[in-house]
């Protein structure tokens, strides 16, 4: 298995935000993670990227525990901007091949290209789309086995969600795997091959999409809100 997770725990101070999570993803898949805010995605997201440390249980990516060898197999997009806005396009280009050994600069400057973004400008003048769609290029020009995606589609507009996911779906590589997490279920949902549910830093469901719509005779979406409706 490519990602494997068991019995993961996770404490902040007395309260239980991740409750025994046990699951396995194998390559070349395309994983949703869906919870509602607060059910424990971002805290076993950055788990997984070895950020926080959990209480008890074990996570291994490609058979590796999480640290440091775990780390150059997994290219993450965080939820929150990371890049400095003062810099230009070429300086994080630049950033992102010294410090990542599978960094393919020649796709990075394609991908912008397609973009029409020039390596001289600066991501402070560009709108809020444009440095996601600049982040997503960074990541998914990394020859990794496992991408992990927190919310990839957070405040931007529809047309920008379509080329974020088709950029997603043209751009890893056979025999990875990518996890995204988001809320927008709808905008995701025909691209996944299957679900993980969480809720109350529990696993609600996973299994394949295809099967619960076939089960369900419902979009993943529509079986999303009839669980989780307040």
């Amino acid at each position: 298995m490519l990602l494997e997770c068991k019995n993961v725990c996770k404490y902040y101070g007395k309260k239980e935000v991740l409750k025994d999570i046990s699951f396995s993803l194998p390559e070349g898949k395309i994983v949703g993670l869906l919870g509602k805010n607060g059910s424990g995605k971002t805290t076993l997201i950055k788990i997984i990227n070895g950020l926080l440390s959990l209480n008890s249980g074990e996570v291994f990516v490609c058979g590796k525990e999480i640290g440091v060898e775990s780390k150059k197999l997994i290219s993450y997009l965080p939820e929150r901007n990371y890049l400095n806005v003062h810099k230009k396009v070429k300086d994080v280009i630049d950033y992102f091949a010294d410090f990542y050994a599978d960094f393919d600069k020649e796709k990075a400057y394609k991908l912008l290209d397609e973009l029409k973004i020039k390596k001289e400008d600066k991501l402070s003048v560009m709108s809020k789309g444009m440095r996601e769609k600049v982040r997503l290029v960074l990541v998914m020009s990394r020859k990794a086995k496992l991408y992990i995606l927190d919310e990839p589609m957070g405040g931007v507009d529809p047309a920008t969600r379509d080329y974020i996911l088709d950029t997603i779906l043209n751009n890893f590589d056979e025999g990875a795997t990518i996890l995204m997490s988001t809320h927008l279920i709808s905008d995701i949902e025909r691209v996944l091959d299957e679900v993980i549910f969480l809720a109350d830093g529990k696993i609600m469901r996973l299994e394949s999409a295809d099967k619960l719509r076939s089960e369900t005779g419902k979009s993943i979406d529509e079986v999303f809100r009839e669980e989780f409706k307040c």
